[in-house]
């Protein structure tokens, strides 16, 4: 009775372990759902809005500027931040806020990206904390799932003049 008693528990202390590892490669490199927070993104991800990330494309280095990603914060590694990437490694960049009168700019060094939040009032992103290591990227929002009347991809910045082609 005692053996049958623990062949069951390391069966199912095994299989714990198995899907457990399966579940984490699936999160870490496919991707996930992600319940955004905060109006830095507005108008086009609303706090509370759902959506799914990719993880594929950070592994690949296919990150291209206007695709909206999933970051560690700079600020507090324990939580994550939803932004846009305005600039890759070697862009030059608008790095002022919109009502400055003199514009600045910069340009992103190698291994980083310039990410903004569409809500350019009210966000904090990279013109407060500046260039983010792009290792610090988690993923790509590739689709809105949450409301259901605002479902599908998502819409091009409403900044899309920050984008410099130098």
């Amino acid at each position: 009775m005692l053996r049958n008693a623990l062949g069951k528990s390391f069966r199912f202390l095994g299989y714990t372990v198995q899907y457990g590892c399966i579940a984490h490669c699936a999160f870490e490199y496919l991707g996930g759902i992600v319940v955004c927070s905060g109006p830095s993104m507005e108008p086009t991800i609303q706090n509370s809005d759902v959506v799914l990330s990719e993880n594929l494309s950070r592994h690949f280095y296919c990150i291209r500027k206007g695709d909206i990603v999933i970051v560690k914060s700079p600020n507090d590694p324990k939580s994550n931040i939803c932004k846009r990437v305005i600039g890759l490694e070697g862009d030059k960049v608008c790095t002022s806020n919109p009502s400055d009168f003199l514009k600045s700019h910069s340009y992103v060094p190698k291994g980083h990206v310039w990410l903004e939040g569409d809500n350019l009032r009210n966000s904090t992103d990279s013109r407060c904390y500046g260039p983010v290591p792009y290792g610090l990227i988690r993923g790509r929002i590739c689709l809105k799932i949450w409301p259901l009347n605002d479902f599908g991809f998502l819409r091009a910045s409403p900044n899309g003049h920050r984008f410099l082609d130098d």
